[in-house]
C-alpha cells in the first residue's frame, strides 16, 4: 500500500498506535454487536407476549408484512440471536487479544525508555 509504512519501518510507537486503533475498533464492534444481540431478545420477548389473536408483522424492505406463522418467525429470530451470540463471542475474544498484545507492547515501550 503506498503512503503506509511497511511493518519492518514501523517504530514501536507506531505500532502500538496501530494496535490502539484496532483495540478501538474491537470494542466498537462489540458494542454494535451487543446492542444487536439486546435488540434482538427484546424482538423475541415481544413476540412471545403477543397474544395468539393479534397479527404479527415483519419488515421486508420498504413494506411490512403480515407474518402468518408465528413459529417460523420465532425459530428465525432465535437463529439469528444465536448467530449474533456466537459472532459477539468472537469479537470478544479478539477484543481481548488485542489488549493483551497491546499491554505486552505498552509494557516493552516503557522498559525500553
Amino acid at each position: 500500500m503506498r503512503g503506509l509504512p511497511s511493518v519492518g519501518l514501523m517504530s514501536d510507537l507506531e505500532r502500538l498506535q496501530v494496535v490502539v486503533g484496532e483495540v478501538q475498533n474491537a470494542r466498537q464492534q462489540v458494542a454494535t454487536v451487543r446492542n444487536q444481540v439486546a435488540e434482538l431478545e427484546g424482538t423475541i420477548a415481544a413476540v412471545e407476549a403477543q397474544p395468539e389473536g393479534l397479527a404479527l408483522h415483519r419488515h421486508l424492505g420498504g413494506v411490512l408484512i403480515e407474518v402468518a406463522d408465528r413459529e417460523a418467525l420465532l425459530e428465525d429470530l432465535k437463529t439469528s440471536h444465536g448467530r449474533l451470540q456466537e459472532h459477539l463471542a468472537r469479537l470478544t475474544e479478539h477484543e481481548a487479544r488485542l489488549i493483551e498484545a497491546y499491554e505486552t507492547m505498552r509494557k516493552d515501550l516503557e522498559g525500553s525508555a
